[in-house]
């Protein structure tokens, strides 16, 4: 499933029936009028932070962008069917795709949380630009060591310790020293 083009053409279609000009949700959400554009037209997914932005002005919750299905009852997801992938990336200066998202409540219709497995990159990237929204994150490390940098502290969790705060404080996750890592993250976001 190319998510990407999901997330683009479920953007432009509630911004349509809701009649949000692309100024209007660009303006609204913090982000440029090229931006809005390019998420729409399936250009990029960009991070979380710019999702719940979007997700905000429009009035949906942030897995209104990614739903495959509207199952109101239990969802279970087995190891099998969470092999697809979104990629998210912060194209404010590159094109860096340093985690990739399993899924593990898509087909779960109103949802408030959003629980990923999330296989972290290497990378020797070393100036995170933090980013903020509403809401809160849990994260768990599965495997290796991760950095949090939350705020003017940062955070080095290794496998089964977590972290669990508010996202408003600017924060950034990513391995530990270009090493690669597997992390569990649930997404609260307010609608």
């Amino acid at each position: 499933m190319d998510t990407s083009k999901v997330v683009g053409e479920k953007i432009r279609s509630l911004r349509e029936n809701k009649s949000i000009t692309t100024k209007e949700l660009a303006e609204r959400s913090g982000l440029t009028v090229e931006q809005v554009e390019r998420i729409e037209n399936n250009v990029d997914l960009p991070s979380l932070a710019p999702l719940i932005k979007i997700a905000r002005v429009l009035g949906v919750r942030l897995g209104t962008f990614l739903d495959d299905n509207d199952e109101t009852g239990p969802v279970v997801c087995r190891k099998e069917e969470a092999t697809d992938t979104i990629s998210f990336s912060n194209n404010t200066t590159q094109s860096r795709r340093h985690m990739k998202y399993h899924s593990l409540s898509r087909s779960k219709a109103d949802r408030h949380m959003e629980p990923f497995i999330i296989d972290v990159s290497p990378t020797e990237e070393s100036n995170f630009i933090l980013s903020s929204h509403e809401g809160e994150e849990f994260i768990m490390v599965l495997e290796g060591i991760m950095e949090i940098s939350y705020g003017n502290r940062t955070y080095l969790l290794e496998e089964g310790d977590s972290i669990y705060y508010d996202s408003i404080v600017p924060h950034h996750v990513h391995a530990y020293e270009g090493q690669a890592a597997k992390i569990l993250a649930v997404v609260y976001t307010p609608v």
